[in-house]
């Protein structure tokens, strides 16, 4: 049974999304309407175009919806204004991009220590120092990005995302930059850290291996939920 939406992390409540220019209007989304509880994995999945990294957006508080709403931890994203979505999001959300979205001027170790430091925490550097010998990168602390692998630099950007202890982690396409076994590493590594931490994940993909992992699978088809399917 899924959580009510008092219950749940993230409540997707009856979302649509369009766009208007000179050659009409397009929906995107479609009345989409969802919930998640603690600890739960779901991946969104559908062709491309279906809307998936618009919804994935929304449920971030990055893009708005034309109608409909998205509560994270019972907080309505759209009843507060940008400055307060950003910090709901630094104390909340952790994200996984498929560019890895790493600051070239900063080190590994800089790189995991900004949200933490942006959160004003004072043991950033022990933290993030912590979190990196997590995933591996221990012994690459004070090395920049471009001296390392896409693997290595997705590492960072997941010892990035769960520095903080989100309760909900997004992550869009994260292996799509990375080979297939390095990806498979990637992957394994996320979900030893989701289940280590307790977080919500939600994640796009195309890889239906990946799909699979998680205990649910939403479906968009033209910007509508075409099946929600919980594994046995």
């Amino acid at each position: 049974m899924s959580p009510t939406p008092s219950e749940a992390i993230v409540a997707v409540d009856h979302v649509f999304k369009s766009v208007t220019d000179s050659a009409g209007t397009l929906d995107i989304l479609q009345d989409i309407h969802f919930t998640l509880g603690a600890r739960e994995t779901a991946a969104i999945v559908g062709a491309s175009g279906s809307g998936k990294s618009t919804l994935l957006s929304i449920i971030a508080g990055l893009d708005t919806p034309t109608r409909g709403t998205v509560r994270l931890a019972g907080e309505d994203l759209f009843a507060i204004d940008e400055d307060d979505r950003a910090a709901l999001r630094a104390q909340k959300v952790g994200f996984v991009f498929q560019s890895f979205q790493l600051l070239a001027n900063l080190t590994a170790l800089e790189n995991v220590m900004l949200p933490l430091e942006l959160a004003d925490r004072k043991d950033a550097r022990k933290a993030a120092t912590e979190m990196l010998g997590r995933v591996g990168l221990g012994q690459r602390l004070n090395h920049y990005p471009k001296v390392m692998s896409g693997g290595e630099q997705q590492r960072v950007a997941l010892a990035r995302a769960f520095v903080v202890q989100p309760q909900l982690l997004l992550a869009d396409e994260p292996t799509g930059s990375l080979d297939f076994a390095t990806g498979e590493q990637v992957m394994a590594l996320m979900f030893d850290l989701n289940r280590e931490l307790g977080t919500t994940l939600v994640l796009v993909t195309h890889d239906r291996g990946i799909a699979d992992r998680c205990e649910r699978r939403i479906t968009i088809e033209a910007g509508r939920v075409g099946a929600d399917e919980k594994r046995a």
